[in-house]
């Protein structure tokens, strides 16, 4: 599957609703410029993505976009770490380098881990627990690196192989189906262990009702390649955050719209925490601020000529719906302007 070449794409994870709610919510939702943007296109085409793939679609679509990675439709992958330490300031040494976050684990009848998002770690506590970690991955062909309290970076040269999972796709699941596979998961089970254990008795812990007790490992890559296009987002986690430019993270869409370059991508990530907890009266809020603070500015780029295509990149777990239309189709005046595209 080739990426058509236009200028401007607007990426909304989770912006389509699961099939048995979404005529329901269809029904209750206002947005007359995403209506406009989906109904008068030049093209809208649906694409389906293995519930049990270990990316969501919104990830290994923009892994391609960028240029880091193969067709999300037939080799989904997310080899976001070198990338993700650039936009951090870091500068990744030769190696095999993932994206490693300090986690919440809850323990019961089995594993879970609750939204990254919702986990709050202050820069003293995760430096403490950084600095208590850091020598245990004290060995050849491995080095812990520091970026924020949320996200950190693991070299392993020996784990190459190692298939891991994004925490977007393995939140609230049981996890143990989404732990990382490969000849290499014998190691990284033993360290996991260590960094468990060590910050089990860590005084950081100490009265966290959330304990940062476990990591999540992903978005493994060598590749040494810098992002392709202009990238902005909104509602992002950190490590996204760091694929934008410094000036397009946690944009608007009136500075995103007034870049210039070939290609000119945005993602919006309003709808991500609502889309994985199934919280459709907060996607219903998250939609409208959408329409207000995206589509409707899209849209009036569009009829103004500032933006001459624009393309909508719309996902949920199971998939990404692709839609791309021209100041000329806003004039298909025969086309009723509905959200029926959103029906997958």
């Amino acid at each position: 599957m080739d990426l058509p070449n236009l200028a401007t794409t607007l990426v909304v994870p989770y912006g389509l609703p699961p099939k048995d709610m979404a005529p329901d919510l269809i029904r209750s939702l206002q947005a007359p410029s995403l209506a406009t943007l989906l109904s008068r296109n030049t093209n809208h085409a649906a694409h389906g993505f293995e519930p049990d793939t270990r990316l969501l679609p919104h990830e290994a679509w923009l892994a391609h976009a960028l240029g880091l990675a193969g067709d999300p439709a037939t080799a989904p992958a997310a080899p976001f770490a070198p990338a993700v330490m650039r936009g951090y300031g870091l500068a990744p040494a030769a190696g095999h380098w993932f994206v490693f976050h300090p986690v919440h684990v809850i323990v019961g009848t089995h594993l879970m881990m609750p939204d990254l998002r919702t986990v709050r770690v202050g820069e003293d506590e995760a430096r403490a627990l950084f600095d208590a970690a850091r020598p245990l991955f004290d060995e050849p062909g491995m080095e812990l690196v520091y970026g924020d309290a949320h996200t950190w970076f693991l070299r392993a040269d020996g784990w190459t192989d190692l298939a891991t999972a994004s925490p977007d796709a393995a939140t609230g699941d049981n996890l143990h189906p989404w732990m990382p596979r490969g000849s290499a998961a014998r190691d990284f089970r033993r360290l996991l262990n260590e960094v468990q254990m060590l910050w089990h008795a860590h005084p950081v812990n100490e009265g966290r009702k959330q304990a940062v007790n476990s990591f999540w490992l992903w978005a493994g890559g060598t590749a040494p390649q810098a992002p392709q296009g202009v990238l902005a987002t909104a509602a992002a986690p950190a490590w996204l955050n760091a694929l934008a430019a410094p000036e397009l993270r946690d944009a608007t869409a009136v500075q995103w719209l007034a870049q210039q370059g070939p290609h000119r991508t945005a993602v919006a990530g309003h709808l991500v925490a609502a889309g994985i907890a199934e919280d459709w009266g907060r996607w219903l809020q998250g939609m409208q601020q959408l329409e207000d603070q995206w589509f409707a500015p899209l849209l009036a780029a569009l009829r103004g000529g500032q933006v001459a295509n624009a393309r909508l990149v719309l996902t949920n777990r199971l998939g990404w719906t692709d839609t791309a239309t021209t100041k000329l189709a806003l004039h298909k005046f025969w086309r009723p302007q509905h959200l029926k595209n959103l029906l997958t």
